[in-house]
């Protein structure tokens, strides 16, 4: 999934001049830019690609104008005007690398009122032709088209996912998906996260949008159960900001736009990024980015201890150096020592002999050793009776002085 911002907010009509605006898109965080073209020689194709590319954000989709003359329902020369313009921007949406085309594929904007139910059959056939001669053409370009039910104010041909449903089934096409818009969908379904649902596999493209035609996240739009429906079928496309300010004149009339939406023209883009990272999580492209930094800076460390371990190293070679000085420098003495140990060796050997003999003596003093052992012992208790005779005897001097 990635998050694309419609120029309609900032510029009516888009020219190879615009794409300067690219380069804020980015800065701001956004994904991809629709581009809505309201004439095919307003632009030039290969610069907008090109500064596209210079300023890393994708031309996610090419948003159609039907505007008065552009009807595939209407008559004749109607119809041919509108294949004839759909046609020019399927060829420069593959030369700009840009793989849909988006918006109410079927009629000018504003076209509403009754219609009998047999000018309803006849309408429909029509833009189910057309659809199928365009979607062929597309096929072969790589391109898909998006087909956008708008409200009730705004057409009377396609107003639900219901209607959409039914007519992407009679063009038959694998090409041929729906475009769904939180704005329309506000007013013309019961339930958005079951219109979602339903159309499933057949979503090809998102537009988020606030209940006021303002910041998406920043209105009374219960968003929950859209991101979760949205998740809930796989969809992986992009989801782009289309709502409009007072700024851009002739947009603001054909929106309605009498009021400031908010403060700043700015503020419904940046805040309504920020509402839908926080509503849906990060886009693709923010995941990649932060696992592509998180790559890099896991494989910084070892660099970092390579190079803490070539510096810790500086200090066990300067030691090494020193032990080797020291190894050095007692060679000498080990020298000197060597003429003092062969010196020792005859005195070592004389005195093996004198060993050798001692060790017959004191193998016979042990006899007479161990015979010695009762003597002392019985000569214990005379010992202890001197010792009481000489206690006693400054006793009898003293009473033989007493007599005289």
């Amino acid at each position: 999934m990635r998050f694309g911002i419609n120029s309609f907010l900032f510029v009516s009509p888009f020219t190879t001049d615009s794409t300067k605006l690219f380069k804020t898109f980015k800065s701001w965080g956004f994904d991809t830019v629709e581009i809505p073209v309201e004439a095919p020689e307003h632009i030039n194709p290969a610069v907008l690609k090109a500064a596209a590319e210079k300023a890393g954000i994708a031309i996610g989709s090419v948003c159609a104008c039907m505007g008065p003359g552009r009807d595939l329902r209407g008559t004749t020369t109607e119809q041919k005007t509108a294949v004839d313009y759909i046609s020019a921007l399927i060829e420069q949406a593959a030369e700009m690398g840009c793989p849909r085309i988006i918006g109410p594929l079927y009629s000018v904007v504003g076209k509403r009122g009754p219609v009998p139910t047999a000018e309803k059959k006849t309408e429909f056939a029509a833009v189910v032709k057309n659809l199928k001669l365009l979607a062929a053409l597309a096929a072969k370009k790589g391109i898909e088209l998006d087909v956008e039910p708008l409200n009730r104010f705004e057409t009377d041909f396609l107003n639900t996912c219901d209607q959409g449903l039914r007519l992407i089934k009679a063009v038959g096409a694998g090409n041929v998906k729906l475009h769904l818009d939180t704005f329309h969908m506000n007013i013309e379904e019961k339930n958005q996260a079951a219109a979602i649902r339903k159309v499933g596999k057949h979503l090809g493209h998102f537009h988020a949008c606030g209940t006021d035609r303002g910041t998406p996240g920043g209105d009374s739009l219960n968003w929950e159960p859209i991101v979760s429906a949205l998740h809930d079928i796989g969809f992986d496309g992009d989801v782009v900001i289309e709502s409009f300010t007072q700024d851009v004149k002739v947009i603001a009339a054909a929106a309605a736009i009498w009021r400031k939406i908010e403060p700043k023209q700015n503020d419904i883009a940046v805040k309504g990024l920020a509402n839908l990272k926080r509503l849906f999580g990060p886009s693709a492209e923010d995941s990649a980015t932060a696992k592509s930094n998180l790559s890099v800076t896991e494989e910084k460390p070892p660099k970092r201890t390579k190079t803490m371990s070539v510096k810790a190293t500086k200090p066990a070679k300067s030691a090494k150096v020193a032990a080797k000085t020291t190894k050095a420098a007692a060679k000498p003495a080990k020298a000197a020592l060597k003429p003092a140990k062969a010196a020792t060796k005859p005195a070592k050997a004389a005195l093996k002999p004198v060993k050798a003999a001692a060790k017959p003596a004191k193998a016979a003093l042990k006899p007479v050793k161990a015979a010695a052992k009762p003597a002392k012992a019985a000569s214990k208790p005379a010992k202890v009776a001197l010792k009481s005779a000489k206690a006693s005897a400054p006793a009898k001097k003293a009473a033989s002085k007493k007599v005289v």
